[in-house]
């Protein structure tokens, strides 16, 4: 994949909008249970984290589904056939990330599926909290992320 979803939880201010247009975009109703990226609340730290599917290189989903509904693609990340799904929901107690959802009505999993490559989430997110960039962006960050913290981890020790 070119592209990512990049999560900055200390951007999120908790306004749910990206569940919002999640769920209007896919099923055409406002309802955040059925939305495929969630706002988990961490009340403790007082901190609001978006979750959704990381798109994992070996997914612990993929080999745990039991008809083969999901499946890794090249340009397209991690997907779902839903016409294949039974709903048995092995995928969800898999990932590592609590990102997969089950639609009651639909009685299948859903996950984000970037939506054909216009992630809505992203779109609507005016802080970018989520961001929809280049996998390549992603890793200057965490590099410049982990050059910080080495540097601020070196600056504490000398203070001592």
């Amino acid at each position: 994949m070119d592209k990512v979803l990049q999560i900055d939880y200390q951007k999120c201010t908790g306004c749910r909008l990206c569940e919002l247009v999640c769920t209007v975009s896919h099923d055409g109703v406002s309802n955040p249970s059925r939305s495929r990226i969630k706002v988990v609340k961490w009340e403790a730290e007082g901190l609001y984290v978006p979750v959704t599917c990381q798109q994992c290189e070996d997914a612990p989903c993929v080999s745990v589904c039991p008809v083969k509904a999901t499946s890794q693609k090249a340009n397209e990340g991690v997907v779902i056939n839903y016409d294949l799904c039974i709903g048995c929901r092995a995928c969800i107690t898999v990932c590592p990330f609590g990102a997969r959802n089950f639609n009651p009505i639909e009685k299948k999993v859903i996950k984000c599926d970037l939506c054909g490559g216009d992630p809505q989430c992203a779109r609507f997110c005016d802080v970018k909290a989520v961001d929809f960039i280049d996998t390549d962006r992603i890793s200057t960050a965490r590099k410049r992320e982990a050059a910080r913290r080495l540097s601020a981890a070196q600056k504490d020790s000398l203070a001592i």
